[in-house]
């Protein structure tokens, strides 16, 4: 039996664990759902006991799964979303919700909406920390969030011993420590980091917008002690946190990343497998391969090696994934939750589910819904005659800012549209819309490169991972749409690999963090882009690109 690592990712709606052996592959999975509330509209919490009783029970789950000794565990990394964890000096979780009802919730996720007047008056200062972040700081950073509490919520505030990005609780839980990570405090929270050597909270920053308390008895409460992701965290697993996990006290612990940048470790030194004249393929640098994480919401991740400004695209950050690399990061608020959404709120939804679990009985194994929309696309396709599936929406056009655009216009108010609306509610109609949405994500992803591309960055290849990469219609439109290659590693689990890498710079298994990421990436196979199509994307983006310029102009002759 050889070393394996666990890797521990905290998503929106579920807790994942995975023992991960030293060459990537994954021997087993588990899975533990968490639970979300939504007690007013934009507001969305979460309980960090509900959470980290998940995290206990899906990692005693995946050691029992996968057979492997404790003493053949020789390390365990966490990732989460980057959302805001409030205790008080005892460790006791302290509510972020108006009223009694939800007492419990202690978090504030990342997609709550509620500090858009906090974030438009932070952006109004034009401070130089704005900066590195596009220009503007997101109402999902942690800044809004903490004013919000402190303007609404005195008491909680005032109780206040702790404010923890979601991925540092799960570490403090499990050693004790308290140390923070370079990657969520630099992305999330605007510390400061920069080749030159600068590790520091950026005072005039946070005097500037009103959280100058924060920074008092050295930071105590938002972190003092800063560490890069990987890095040995406290003295590893605490006695009671083993126990309870079924593993060793002692067991080395990684400083945590959030969740999309550990899609990026787990991915990007994934090597394409050989073409078929068995020539390797022509890989680019490190730093042109974008990384599109794709869940409930999606983030474009690139590294480089000097500092590049988009506007409305997150960084340039320093070391926040590797040492000595900058990387910036784009995103879109809603990818699969816009695609659940025009799926489950379609008229023929019931028919196609009813549909889709029959043909899973028929087969002796589940359909997802994706596959068997695909499928009738592809059935419509031959049926009407079409030279690809993409024409089905020739004269359909969606907009998916349904929740707002995070990247690249950073503009939270942006609403979702569709153009070409019918009364066909029927189950064509379900597919073409669903197939729209897809096409928008891809528009919306091609809209942030070329954003990224004036500003310095060279994109040559995707990197793909996270739930929606499993949708071969999304990974192929995607490819069509940006004209460019797309790289699927072998292992499917990019984020949880990426997660049990952290464990693996821990455990000293590697002499860094860079050699256990390119030990453990492993292989992958690649989705080239279909020149037949490129006309017609074309024309679409065009079509894209005018939707979002007509509602700016709707907007302005009913305010005017």
């Amino acid at each position: 039996m050889t070393a394996c690592y666990i890797g521990v990712d905290v998503g929106t709606k579920s807790v994942r664990a995975a023992v991960v052996n030293r060459n990537g592959r994954v021997v087993a999975k588990a899975t533990k759902d968490i639970r979300i509330w939504n007690p007013d509209e934009d507001f969305y919490v979460q309980s960090s006991e509900n959470i980290w009783e998940a995290v206990i029970h899906a990692v005693k789950a995946v050691i029992e799964k996968s057979g492997v000794e404790k003493d053949y565990i020789h390390g365990i990394g966490f990732d989460a979303t980057c959302s805001l964890v409030v205790l008080d000096a005892d460790g006791k979780p302290v509510s972020v919700s108006h009223g009694s009802s939800h007492e419990e919730c202690n978090i504030v996720m990342w997609m709550d909406h509620r500090a858009s007047e906090e974030a438009i008056f932070i952006n109004s200062t034009n401070h130089e920390a704005l900066k590195c972040m596009g220009g503007q700081m997101s109402l999902e950073m942690q800044p809004p969030k903490l004013l919000w509490l402190k303007k609404n919520l005195p008491d909680t505030w005032n109780k206040a011993g702790h404010f923890f990005d979601l991925p540092d609780f799960l570490t403090w839980k499990a050693t004790g420590d308290t140390s923070r990570s370079l990657c969520s405090l630099v992305c999330k929270w605007s510390y400061q980091a920069d080749s030159l050597g600068t590790r520091e909270w950026n005072q005039d920053f946070y005097k500037t917008i009103g959280l100058e308390d924060l920074l008092s008895n050295n930071a105590t409460k938002i972190g003092k002690n800063i560490q890069s992701p990987g890095a040995p965290c406290g003295s590893g697993l605490c006695d009671s946190v083993a126990m309870a996990m079924g593993l060793n006290a002692g067991t080395p612990v990684g400083t945590s990343i959030v969740d999309a940048h550990a899609g990026v470790i787990g991915s990007v030194g994934c090597v394409p497998k050989a073409t078929t004249e068995d020539k390797p393929f022509p890989l680019p640098d490190l730093t042109s391969r974008l990384v599109l994480i794709c869940g409930t919401s999606n983030c474009h991740m690139i590294i480089s090696r000097n500092p590049h400004f988009v506007p409305g695209v997150w960084g340039p950050y320093y070391s926040a994934i590797l040492p000595g690399l900058y990387n910036a990061e784009g995103g879109q608020s809603a990818g699969g939750k816009l695609i659940d959404e025009i799926i489950e709120s379609h008229p023929a939804y019931i028919e196609a589910m009813k549909d889709a679990e029959a043909l899973s009985k028929q087969r002796g194994k589940p359909v997802h819904i994706h596959d068997y929309l695909n499928d009738w696309l592809n059935t419509y396709k031959t049926r009407d005659n079409l030279p690809f599936v993409s024409y089905l929406t020739k004269d359909f056009h969606l907009y998916p800012d349904f929740y707002g655009n995070r990247s690249p216009l950073a503009d939270p108010t942006l609403k979702g549209m569709k153009c070409g609306l019918t009364f066909s509610v029927n189950l064509k109609d379900l597919a073409t819309q669903y197939l729209a949405s897809i096409q928008a994500l891809a528009y919306g992803t091609r809209h942030i490169i070329d954003e990224m591309k004036k500003a310095g960055h060279s994109v040559e290849i995707i990197y793909m991972c996270g739930g929606l990469s499993k949708n071969s219609l999304y990974v192929e439109t995607h490819a069509n749409v940006l004209g460019l290659p797309v790289v699927l590693p072998l292992e499917e689990e990019s984020v949880l690999v990426g997660s049990a890498v952290l464990g693996a710079s821990a455990s000293k298994d590697f002499s860094t963090i860079q050699d256990a990421m390119l030990s453990m990436c492993g292989e992958g196979t690649v989705t080239e882009p279909s020149k037949s199509e490129a006309e017609f994307h074309d024309k679409k983006y065009q079509v894209f690109r005018k939707m979002v310029e007509d509602q700016k102009q709707y907007r302005a002759i009913m305010n005017g």
